[in-house]
């Protein structure tokens, strides 16, 4: 069974379309308004080896929090729906990345109960035209639509750009591990019989 999926969001605000298939080898085509993000979904399919196809325009002239807050919703919506009812599937995930003076660490349950821990003291700032108050929507609006709990640790960092690449870098190694197939999983990893 191919596990991918294909979602599709238009509002007054944005209009996003992504691809994505798990097991792929990271190929990614990336087209969005908001420069920074396109960099760091790309690091996130790259080192979850998932191929990753996304195409948005949003309300830009605005700000980018639509459009990040809707990539979320999207890419959500699209893992929830490749995993099916996640037959065989590891459900955990964790890595914990440098990236140069910075570590950052994400865990993941896909449990189908959404919540997020966001143990990130970023600063209202930008980098280039990105505000780094967007990374934090983002996760929330992706945790409620997969049905993931994610927690994510910052230990240390200076750079902003660095840590919000390690955040990105380390969420696709996690997902990478938490999506994949374990053939010692009969039916869902749960003693209940179900995630959700």
């Amino acid at each position: 069974m191919a596990r991918s999926a294909e979602v599709t969001r238009e509002t007054k605000e944005t209009n996003i379309s992504i691809g994505l298939k798990l097991d792929g080898s990271g190929l990614h085509h990336i087209e969005t308004p908001v420069h920074f993000f396109n960099h760091m979904l790309a690091a996130l399919a790259r080192h979850g080896f998932f191929d990753l196809s996304v195409k948005a325009s949003g309300d830009v002239e605005i700000d980018a929090h639509h459009t990040v807050e809707d990539l979320g919703i999207v890419l959500g919506e699209a893992f929830k729906q490749a995993l099916g009812d996640k037959t065989g599937v590891k459900r955990f995930g964790r890595a914990t990345l440098p990236m140069h003076e910075a570590l950052a660490s994400v865990i993941i349950d896909f449990s189908g109960r959404p919540f997020l821990v966001f143990n990130v003291d970023l600063p209202k700032a930008k980098v280039g035209e990105f505000d780094t108050e967007l990374v934090e929507e983002f996760f929330v609006a992706f945790c409620n639509h997969s049905g993931a709990n994610i927690h994510v640790n910052l230990a240390y960092g200076d750079n902003l750009h660095h840590i919000i690449e390690g955040i990105f870098k380390a969420f696709g190694r996690a997902l990478d591990e938490a999506t994949s197939i374990d053939p010692r999983i009969s039916g869902v990893l749960s003693t209940k019989g179900k995630l959700e």
